[in-house]
């Protein structure tokens, strides 16, 4: 491997990054709900999650358009995306 590859783990951005470059950048506190969700729109693989509801009808809370925008503008700073 060259010294300049770097590993897929170290091409990507933390949850806790992406937020903090959403709230330094954009002045949008964002959920990981909000960036997962935005992370699969954009084809990227996320783990899953092991709190599921017992719900059988689960409202689950859409990342409004505003702050869609800047996950993904944190996304492509990042080069996810």
């Amino acid at each position: 491997m060259d010294e300049l590859d770097i590993t897929s783990a170290e091409s990507k951005a933390t949850y806790q990054e992406i937020k903090d470059y959403v709230l330094k950048e954009f002045g949008l506190k964002v959920s990981t709900l909000y960036i997962s969700q935005i992370k699969r729109k954009c084809g990227i693989e996320v783990g899953e999650h092991y709190n599921f509801s017992q719900k059988e009808n689960q409202r689950v809370p859409q990342c409004p358009k505003e702050k869609e925008d800047a996950i993904r503008a944190a996304l492509e700073h990042f080069a996810m995306i």
